[in-house]
């Protein structure tokens, strides 16, 4: 047997980019940030599949902000939780206390100096100068071990498990974009140790948004969806110890592997990956479609 694969995409990205009402060019389209994907984007593709399919539950996984959105979404929308079968999250991210990643610079820098840099809209774009350095630069094996170092920046370490020969086909689809304010969210998130909804800088607009002086804190303990999980030794976005502090707010986690020489990308990119996870992975599915 074969299973519906249905792939998603955040907002914002390369693939993500229509809406019914507002155009990209306007910084009202760039307003929005975990909790939006959270709060709409994440239900409206579940409840998508759920009506094509005819189907009352999905599997949903997860890679790194995947498994974040779902985290909130599944705690905070019950409803929504009781059509999830499993929650496979892959390098699960709540938290970015001991994260590695260069994203954390941007918790250096003041939200407008952020702006100044960035601006109200894109954050990171894929370009056309992307485009050539991946398939004209990346491709010579010359320059091989220098791309490939760039994407080990972003993601930690494990160069025996990249196939090298694919790399200018991984660099040319990344990165793909989000927005400047989902970065602010996430370095907010760095900086407080903790996942809530995005500060809007000030008591006002919080009160606005929120009711409350600050923005409200995600709650994951109360998430019940079944919960697997794989993470990495060598991530450096889903730290070790950030997802060691997350395990035992899984209320209900069936199945945890940590995949020692693993990197943030591994997960979709090593070569190993079928016999690290994905095998196991549809295991878990057969084992509840039988019961």
């Amino acid at each position: 047997t074969g299973y519906d694969v249905w792939l998603g995409n955040s907002r914002g990205n390369t693939w993500s980019r229509k809406h019914l009402k507002l155009s990209p060019k306007s910084p009202e389209y760039w307003a929005f940030s975990l909790d939006e994907m959270a709060k709409y984007d994440l239900p409206a593709t579940i409840n998508f599949i759920l009506e094509k399919t005819g189907q009352e539950q999905l599997y949903y996984v997860g890679h790194s902000q995947g498994t974040t959105i779902a985290f909130i979404a599944f705690s905070t929308n019950p409803e929504l939780a009781k059509r999830i079968k499993i929650f496979f999250a892959l390098a699960p991210v709540v938290t970015v206390k001991y994260t590695k990643s260069p994203v954390k610079n941007l918790t250096i820098l003041s939200r407008q100096i952020v702006k100044i840099l960035f601006g109200d809209k894109m954050f990171y774009p894929h370009t056309l100068l992307n485009q050539y350095f991946a398939t004209k630069v990346c491709n010579q094996k010359l320059f091989r071990r220098i791309c490939s170092n760039f994407l080990f920046t972003l993601s930690g370490f494990d160069p025996k498990n990249l196939n090298m020969s694919r790399l200018d086909v991984y660099l040319s689809q990344n990165p793909a974009g989000t927005s400047v304010q989902n970065m602010l969210h996430w370095a907010q998130a760095v900086n407080s140790g903790q996942l809530q909804a995005f500060d809007w800088g000030n008591p006002d607009q919080n009160m606005m948004h929120f009711h409350q002086l600050t923005p409200p804190l995600y709650n994951v303990t109360k998430m019940e969806v079944p919960t697997a999980m794989w993470s990495g030794g060598q991530d450096v976005v889903a730290d070790p110890k950030d997802v060691e502090n997350l395990l035992p707010k899984i209320a209900n986690l069936i199945y945890y592997k940590l995949i020692p020489h693993y990197n943030h990308v591994d997960f979709y990119l090593g070569q190993d990956a079928p016999q690290e996870i994905y095998q196991d992975l549809i295991g878990l599915m057969e084992e509840c479609l039988q019961n």
